[in-house]
């Protein structure tokens, strides 16, 4: 029931923030999976991802045209954060468990401050107009690192495309909305990597059923709640000011580094 609970408020962020289950699937399953130890962490870095492949995929596919028009040409950038992805899906596969950890809350904590201190998030230049001929909110130059940080963290990677689409001068909807199919190109191969193997985990003598890395129990329970607010608030999104909607952001960052440092 806590992990349905907690799928409700995943389909939230996912639709307000662009956070396809990441930062709140991740400090959910490290807690639901404890028995696993260590690894609980890297079962939680699957588990997001796959999550994050129904949730993202999902959203993107109730998002207005007009919107995703902003991505046209990004073909790119897309096939270069999937392979990214990839790799980093490899790298946590077989990474130290208090690595992954570790790294998670650091660059949670990065990102929190460095939205609070540099300018073009929380106090944006120019407001880009939201077209189909609209330019690519990131180079594709940049689709291979976010993709392997992403899912090596399991984290998706609307923290690192949603500040470079904010800075661009989008609003916070559109730059979240866009976060979702950015989302999918990392989580999909990634995902695919997680279920391939188990990658040597320690801990499996504990009462936790895996696919590969994956609980797909907690995966079932937290999509099964996210689906349907999904459906809903993109049906009749709610009417949030930008500079409150950009806050709100940076606040559900910091929360999610407390819960996992605890």
């Amino acid at each position: 029931m806590a992990l349905l609970g907690i799928g409700l408020l995943t389909g939230v962020t996912t639709v307000l923030f662009g956070f396809g289950g990441g930062f709140v699937t991740v400090p959910v399953v490290v807690w639901a999976d404890s028995a696993l130890g260590a690894d609980a962490i890297r079962v939680a870095t699957a588990t997001s991802a796959l999550v994050m492949v129904a949730n993202a995929a999902f959203a993107t596919v109730v998002t207005p045209r007009r919107v995703l028009g902003v991505l046209r040409g990004g073909g790119p950038l897309l096939l270069l954060l999937g392979a990214g992805a990839s790799a980093g899906a490899l790298a946590a596969r077989h990474a130290p468990a208090g690595l992954i950890r570790w790294a998670f809350v650091a660059y949670v904590v990065l990102t929190v401050v460095d939205l609070l201190l540099r300018p073009g998030f929380l106090r944006p230049r120019a407001r880009a107009a939201v077209a189909p001929g609209a330019p690519r909110p990131l180079p594709a130059a940049v689709g291979a690192p976010v993709g392997a940080v992403a899912a090596f963290l399991g984290v998706g990677g609307s923290v690192m495309t949603v500040p470079a689409m904010r800075r661009a001068g989008h609003t916070m909807h559109v730059a979240t909305a866009l976060a979702n199919p950015l989302t999918l190109a990392i989580a999909l191969p990634a995902a695919a990597v997680f279920l391939a193997g188990s990658g040597g985990l320690v801990g499996t003598q504990a009462d936790v059923t895996l696919v590969g890395l994956v609980d797909p129990r907690a995966a079932g329970a937290l999509l099964l709640g996210a689906l349907p607010v999904i459906a809903v608030l993109r049906r009749r999104p709610p009417s949030i000011p930008d500079r409150l909607h950009a806050w709100t952001y940076v606040g559900l960052l910091a929360a999610v580094a407390l819960a996992m440092v605890r």
